[in-house]
């Protein structure tokens, strides 16, 4: 990466994630580039978040407790103040199938885990950082 990178300038992502090793990477990545990160524990935590915050994109893990990713993102969709906010889903399931059913449910872009940090750094601020 070179100084000529342009930062994030303070965008906001919401990672939704039920796994503390994962938002702590999460975390740690994309606040290095700049970015202001907040956590959620699971579904039904992230959607609370979700609607009672501005987010410029939501990091969604796909299982978790209480409700998944796509149930999630059903939700958010179904919000008008929120429907716009891009998503980002991630999971550990990599057939073709999952990520059908993420789009269908109205993630934006579908990740692999595991992610690389410039991977996720580059792909969040496409889809976030010229917001602030």
């Amino acid at each position: 990466m070179s100084d000529t990178t342009p930062q994030a300038s303070g965008a906001r992502i919401l990672v939704i994630d039920d796994g503390i090793t994962m938002r702590l990477y999460y975390r740690t990545v994309l606040e290095a580039a700049g970015f202001t990160v907040e956590e959620a524990t699971n579904g039904v935590e992230g959607y609370e978040k979700a609607v009672a915050q501005s987010y410029d994109l939501l990091i969604v893990d796909i299982n978790m407790p209480k409700m998944d990713g796509y149930s999630l993102l059903r939700a958010i969709r179904s919000e008008a103040a929120i429907r716009s906010v891009p998503a980002v889903t991630v999971s550990t399931e990599a057939g073709p199938d999952d990520a059908t059913r993420a789009f269908q449910s109205g993630a934006n872009f579908y990740l692999v885990k595991p992610v690389a940090p410039q991977a996720l750094t580059e792909l969040a601020r496409l889809m976030a950082g010229g917001r602030s």
